[in-house]
């Protein structure tokens, strides 16, 4: 009886991943597909991926999306970090309360935290354009840095900083030399999984991006609305692979035992 449950969750659980992942296969397939029509199989090319480049559109939207990135990833890093180290080391009054809130914009629906900050902007008459865009991703990506590097800290203990201050150490001295190495994976993974968040967000940046500053996945809504290319394929290909990627090294640092770090003093 045990063995029939068994094999029934095992076959359910395939089921489900063939689900869910058969449709992104068959977009990546069809992205070497030498043939503009999808129904049909006419061998494989790669000339989608060069004419992809050679397109000055597609390019600016990549800088638009990584620029982006980069910039809201570096100020979501820093500022959920040094809320993590608040959060941990002083004594808040309503700690549960402050907890409680760093959950809430994940929990929210996007489209209306993308509504909420169409508002915002627009009742402090500030023009959309990429800096909206930077403070909206920095918004919903905060959050993420400050659950991993949060479980990273509660991780390492209080043993190691009280030994360095008992041996002398200033309050920076201690969070330079012991707290930041030790937390550090925890810190690139927050990184790595906002810049994940920012490159793929839609739904945000529908909302609150200007003119001048269409995002990858908002020129791929574009392309879609006029029909589904190679094009289309190849640049969503492209762009799973970066997310696919990027999951697996933020990953591999957040499961980075601590052990294995080394401090320097």
């Amino acid at each position: 009886m045990k063995t029939w449950r068994r094999h029934t969750l095992s076959g359910y659980s395939w089921l489900m991943l063939v689900f869910l992942y058969l449709p992104i296969a068959i977009l990546v397939l069809y992205s070497f597909n030498d043939s503009r029509i999808n129904a049909t199989w006419n061998g494989f090319t790669w000339k989608w991926y060069v004419s992809l480049f050679d397109n000055r559109q597609v390019m600016q939207a990549l800088m638009n999306s990584l620029s982006i990135g980069v910039i809201s990833s570096v100020l979501a890093t820093v500022l959920g970090t040094a809320a993590s180290l608040a959060i941990k080391h002083y004594s808040l009054r309503w700690r549960n309360v402050v907890n409680g809130l760093i959950y809430l914009p994940i929990v929210i629906p996007e489209i209306m935290m993308g509504l909420a900050l169409l508002v915002l902007f627009s009742q402090v008459h500030m023009e959309l354009g990429k800096w909206t865009l930077i403070m909206a991703h920095v918004t919903f990506s905060m959050p993420y840095v400050m659950v991993i590097v949060s479980a990273r800290l509660a991780d390492m203990g209080k043993e190691l900083e009280e030994a360095a201050q008992d041996l002398g150490a200033t309050p920076w001295g201690t969070l330079r030399h012991v707290t930041l190495p030790l937390i550090m994976p925890g810190i690139v993974a927050g990184f790595l999984m906002s810049f994940t968040l920012s490159l793929d967000d839609f739904i945000i940046s529908f909302f609150v991006a200007g003119p001048n500053s269409t995002t990858l996945p908002l020129y791929i809504y574009g392309l879609v609305k006029r029909g589904v290319s190679p094009e289309v394929n190849a640049l969503s290909t492209l762009l799973i692979a970066s997310t696919v990627l990027l999951v697996i090294i933020a990953e591999l640092f957040r499961r980075k035992d601590s052990k294995n770090g080394q401090i320097h003093f």
